[in-house]
């Protein structure tokens, strides 16, 4: 089981930029692939991207890809979500995740992870 806690999130208007932190402990976290999820208003939560264990692989929805990049350092037990070109629709809590069992990839579906964090909130504005 992970700990992780999630920071970075915030208000910004659309085109502005943010990085989202996700600070990981509990386990060998370069063990396991990591991943970003987020959860609007009234809507279920989707994934946002994944990346495999050693930082080499790494999985968008269509919706963020070109947009947000995914990354870890494993020395740190931190992945990092940055995202570019902020749109309203990207307003959302946004969650990282640990993967469940030792993937050799970037699973996308969120019953492939075990361990979540606590969310934090992006809002963008128009």
């Amino acid at each position: 089981q992970f700990q992780l806690v999630e920071s970075g999130g915030g208000l910004v208007q659309a085109g502005a930029s943010l990085r989202l932190s996700c600070a990981a402990s509990g386990r060998t976290f370069s063990d396991y692939a990591m991943g970003w999820f987020r959860q609007a208003p009234g809507k279920e939560r989707v994934f946002v991207a994944s990346i495999n264990r050693n930082g080499g692989g790494a999985t968008y929805a269509d919706s963020v890809k070109g947009r947000f990049t995914i990354s870890r350092d494993n020395a740190k037990n931190t992945a990092y979500l940055q995202m570019n070109r902020l749109e309203p629709e990207d307003t959302a809590v946004y969650y990282c995740a640990v993967a469940a069992k030792t993937y050799g990839y970037a699973p996308t579906r969120g019953k492939d992870f075990g361990s979540w964090g606590q969310g934090t909130q992006v809002t963008v504005s128009s």
